[in-house]
């Protein structure tokens, strides 16, 4: 059972998110700014979407007990499912994404100077 200042703690957290990554909520739904910044696109129904694709795929709880554990749980679907978006687009576009921009940056930071 989680008390109130758990609860708290917990909408807290939320709160500095969604200050991090700027959304915002409006009397007509939650926004967020555009790329170029002149104004504002909804993201609910993105979220909503995305959300639902999560659950139906990989099923809608957590097995972990811990919040840490809860969290990485939720992150690992998140991961999964932007791979198997990925993967979807392959096929469905025909696109070749191209990952080397991974491995050079991975080298950047792990460069040795002599």
């Amino acid at each position: 059972m989680i008390t109130p200042a758990q609860l708290e703690a917990r909408k807290e957290r939320g709160r500095e998110l969604a200050k991090k990554v700027r959304i915002t909520r409006f009397k007509d739904g939650w926004k967020s700014p555009s790329q170029n910044g002149s104004g504002f696109y909804y993201v609910r129904s993105n979220a909503e979407t995305t959300v639902h694709m999560i659950k139906s795929k990989f099923g809608d709880s957590v097995k972990s007990k811990t919040w840490t554990a809860q969290l990485n749980e939720v992150l690992c679907k998140v991961v999964c499912h932007n791979i198997c978006v990925v993967i979807q687009e392959m096929f469905e576009l025909g696109i070749q994404p191209n990952f080397n921009f991974c491995v050079e940056s991975q080298q950047a930071v792990y460069k040795v100077e002599a």
